[in-house]
């Protein structure tokens, strides 16, 4: 079932699909609640999984939406400012080109920008802080928001995407062939999700990485449909289009464990 909390005037239509209503509650309505201007909410009841993918449950949500820009962001993030909806809108409106826009993401190998925290306790959800709208690559799925107009045009791929990873690392490869642009902007969210799994350093490389096996079989499909790309770049990782999706889970996983092996091997020595 699909709720619907309608503001006519709304500029911003937000839409969450959730499993846990508690959840839903505690984080993202709580943070809504408090907001300065008026918007549209939209609500995808997945708790008895009937959609069985991110692309189909927003695409289904978003069908009906009025606003501006639609915001598409996980049930459990607090926005943490009462102006946040207001300060959002004055920003988007000023970037240039706009095809979608995010609070977290890569351009290039040196690392994720972002301004927002993330796991408990919270933490920096990536290296490089912005003060302004920033063009990259690819963004998070955690909160990302294209005008309407645009998501009029190009839908989130569930074909490639179906599951639920990766649909808005697709949508920002995908636009660009509108001419459009792609934006970190430098807002403040907390995640409660850190989007990966804890493992030990045994555990890391027995399941070849801490991101879920799904991940990696969409991820095998994003790298075919984004050939020409060469070379990927997302939150959860850089990626070359060229080789194959196990080799390259095999260097992550190697590459991850690398930190705790050297802390052990620094207390056996001491």
């Amino acid at each position: 079932m699909t709720l619907y909390a309608l503001w006519v005037l709304a500029v911003i239509s937000i839409v969450c699909v959730y499993n846990s209503k508690t959840i839903l509650a505690d984080y993202l309505l709580k943070s809504l609640q408090v907001q300065s201007v008026d918007y549209e909410l939209i609500l995808v009841d997945n708790t008895g999984k009937r959609h069985k993918s991110a692309s189909e449950a927003l695409n289904f949500g978003a069908r009906n939406a009025m606003g501006k820009y639609l915001m598409f962001v996980h049930q459990d993030v607090d926005l943490r400012s009462s102006s946040w909806l207001d300060d959002a809108e004055r920003m988007l409106d000023s970037v240039a080109n706009l095809g979608i826009a995010g609070v977290a993401g890569k351009k290039d190998t040196k690392g994720v920008m972002t301004n927002s925290k993330h796991g408990n306790p919270p933490v920096l959800a990536g290296s490089l802080q912005i003060e302004k709208p920033t063009e990259v690559q690819t963004l998070d799925e955690c909160l990302v928001i294209i005008p309407r107009s645009v998501f009029n045009k190009l839908r989130f791929d569930e074909e490639t995407c179906s599951d639920w990873h990766l649909f808005a690392v697709d949508y920002c490869l995908s636009v660009t062939q509108f001419a459009l642009r792609v934006y970190v902007i430098p807002m403040f969210i907390y995640h409660r999700s850190t989007g990966a799994t804890t493992r030990s350093p045994a555990g890391l490389i027995r399941s070849l990485g801490s991101l879920p096996d799904a991940y990696y079989q969409t991820l095998a499909k994003l790298l075919r449909k984004h050939k020409s790309y060469g070379q990927i770049h997302t939150t959860g990782g850089d990626w070359d289009t060229s080789l194959p999706v196990a080799l390259q889970r095999m260097r992550h996983a190697v590459k991850a464990v690398r930190p705790a092996l050297g802390i052990a091997i620094g207390k056996v020595c001491k």
